[in-house]
């Protein structure tokens, strides 16, 4: 039975699991999922008229893992980025059109919220999205 690493959900190889195979495994943790959560970049379309929601899947690649998403899309109002409510360092960038704000934010908590054409560094710290920095 697979489990995984709490935060970046990385494969979790066991004693005496995956005898001969443990290779492959390890290479989608180090080379891919490891990789995106450091240095990944993605461009992320945000829902207009509803919150948008990115996942870091078990075991797999996942929008939320990346470190730096830029968000994109023409929007008519503020809307949500709800990311996983793992402990995760990101860099967000709002791109997006109309001169809306984009919340980025675990569900059902405050989040902080990235105007329009403004990059700034943001952690989930297990409970919400906080400001990372004061000073950059």
């Amino acid at each position: 039975m697979a489990t995984y690493s709490s935060n970046l959900r990385l494969t979790l190889i066991g004693s005496g699991e995956q005898s001969g195979t443990w290779g492959s495994t390890t290479n989608v943790n180090l080379g891919t999922l490891l990789e995106q959560s450091v240095c990944g970049y993605v461009s992320q379309a945000i829902t207009d008229g509803a919150d948008t929601v990115i996942t870091i899947p078990d075991g797999a690649t996942g929008v939320a893992r990346n470190m730096s998403i830029k968000c994109t899309g023409a929007l008519t109002a503020n809307r949500n980025l709800i990311v996983p409510s793992n402990k995760k360092l990101y860099f967000i960038s709002n791109a997006t059109t109309g001169g809306y704000a984009v919340t980025v934010k675990v569900s059902g908590q405050t989040g902080v919220s990235v105007p329009n054409g403004s990059k700034i560094l943001l952690v989930s710290n297990g409970t919400d999205v906080v400001v990372a920095t004061n000073y950059m």
